[in-house]
């Protein structure tokens, strides 16, 4: 009898895209195994006129799938990495980190536009993004430009872009673009000088049930070794920052030889305030080449699991990740963040309101009708 394995993915075109890649790479391994995709709507699908910062709740994308692994109607979930937050709920592990594609950002122009980067901008252009992390720093390092929130999926932003013309650009994830077979849609890739990048941007992971070794022995087939280490290292610096989409936070990895280089910056929100700051420690490189895994990590680096042969290595990477957040935080990233939650709790807070207003006048406009 044929063995069905059943897999939880979100609904947008994007998502399945990448979900369909991880399946695709298992069929290579195990040919005798079927898989069925299990498709959901997110919190985080369902709200697309707010800013995900002032929404003012955790795993806006994932918290359904999580619901559904936990209560074995999936086997395993595939997410964009940097959507999990880096405590999961319990029970559930990151079993698998594919290999990274891009993590950079994008600059994306209306078509009748034209330059060579952000720098030459008009002042006055708008960029749709809505990222803090992104706003952040083109505040920072661009001034002359204006930024405004922009949500919805990559096909939804650009017909904003295009058709609406309610911008002059956006900011996107390179990786995404190019998934989507979009490539043609970038002007310009912009360096880490312009802007970090989100933590875990560009890695795709697979979220499974901590205790079910016969899937985690599947997926360790997945896993990519400088991926892992990269991504293990700026989740630990973003974990022990207690950052999230709510704060502006970015970071750059590097592995050179058996050095690890991670890279951090944490921004107020309006760009005007930063501390940047990087470190390097030694790793031991390793590459399993799918060699079959039957023993993993004795603790979970970050919420992920791996070969226990790669443990050395997690455990550095981890602790790079946190010694420089340390360090961060004793040069005053600490006070940046406590401003920066302090102001998103306040736009939570008006947003809510804002809401809470519009009911009481539709509620007051139903009255009046009936009577």
């Amino acid at each position: 009898m044929t063995r069905m394995i059943r897999v939880g993915s979100r609904k947008s075109q994007l998502a399945l895209i990448q979900t369909n890649g991880v399946i695709d790479q298992l069929k290579k391994c195990f040919p005798e195994i079927e898989f069925e995709i299990i498709a959901m709507t997110t919190t985080g699908d369902k709200i697309l006129d707010t800013a995900l910062s002032k929404i003012g709740e955790k795993s806006l994308f994932t918290r359904e799938l999580e619901t559904a692994l936990l209560e074995k109607q999936v086997d395993f979930v595939v997410h964009s990495l940097k959507d999990l937050p880096t405590e999961l709920p319990i029970g559930l592990t990151i079993g698998a980190i594919c290999k990274r594609d891009n993590p950079r950002d994008a600059l994306v122009l209306r078509s009748d536009l034209s330059c060579d980067g952000l720098s030459s901008l008009p002042a006055g252009s708008v960029i749709g993004t809505s990222s803090l992390r992104r706003a952040a720093q083109i505040r920072r390092k661009y001034p002359h430009l204006q930024i405004s929130d922009v949500r919805g999926n990559l096909n939804t932003r650009l017909r904003k872009l295009e058709e609406e013309k309610k911008f002059d650009a956006l900011v996107l994830a390179v990786a995404g673009l190019e998934r989507m077979g979009w490539k043609d849609k970038i002007s310009h890739v912009l360096e880490p000088s312009e802007c970090l990048y989100a933590v875990s941007q560009g890695a795709i992971a697979v979220e499974c049930r901590a205790l079910d070794e016969d899937i985690l022995c599947l997926l360790a087939a997945l896993t990519d070794f400088p991926t892992l280490i990269n991504c293990v290292a700026e989740r630990a610096f973003l974990r022990h920052l207690e950052g999230g989409c709510s704060v502006p936070v970015a970071v750059h990895t590097e592995i050179k030889g058996n050095e690890l280089t991670l890279a951090g910056g944490v921004f107020s929100i309006d760009g005007t305030d930063a501390v940047l700051d990087s470190m390097t420690t030694n790793i031991s490189c390793i590459s399993l080449q799918r060699k079959e895994v039957k023993k993993f990590t004795t603790k979970a680096f970050a919420a992920v699991v791996a070969s226990e042969e790669y443990q050395a290595s997690l455990e550095a990477a981890e602790q790079l990740g946190i010694d420089l957040a340390v360090r961060m935080m004793a040069s005053g990233a600490d006070i940046i963040l406590s401003i920066a939650k302090k102001q998103t709790a306040e736009e939570i807070m008006k947003q809510e309101a804002t809401k809470s207003a519009a009911l009481k006048e539709l509620d007051t406009l139903g009255s009046n009708n009936c009577n």
